[in-house]
């Protein structure tokens, strides 16, 4: 069993930045794909990004390819999303989620077996 919990959400004015951390607990770390995954108001969870166990892998939404960067540290069993050049329409609850699966299949939100708690980034215009 992994525990999660994400820290460093807040409000930000458009053009700027967040890093959002996920700290982990229990469990083998290592032994898991980590990814962030985002709901807004109204809106159903969409994928934002994901790390396999070793960080040789990443893979990015379209929508956030090239302004977010998500790393992890397993000596720290930690994983983060740095957000750049944000938007308002990256304003949503971000939740950290852990899998044991790894590749393709990490875009499809619903294979992740373990979730945090969320915390919110809100983007100003």
């Amino acid at each position: 069993q992994v525990q999660l919990v994400e820290s460093g959400g807040g409000l930000v004015q458009a053009g700027g930045s967040l890093r959002l951390s996920c700290a982990a607990s229990g469990g083998t770390f290592s032994g898991y794909s980590m990814g962030w995954i985002r709901q807004a108001p109204g809106k159903e969870r969409e994928f934002v990004a994901a790390i396999i166990w070793s960080g040789s892998s990443t893979y990015y939404a379209d929508s956030v390819k090239g302004r977010f960067t998500i790393s992890r540290d397993n000596a720290k069993k930690t994983v983060y999303l740095q957000m750049n050049n944000l938007k308002p329409e990256d304003t949503a609850v971000y939740y950290c989620a852990a899998t044991a699966r790894s590749g393709r299949i990490l875009y499809d939100h619903n294979v992740y077996d373990y979730w945090g708690q969320g915390t919110q980034a809100t983007v100003s215009s």
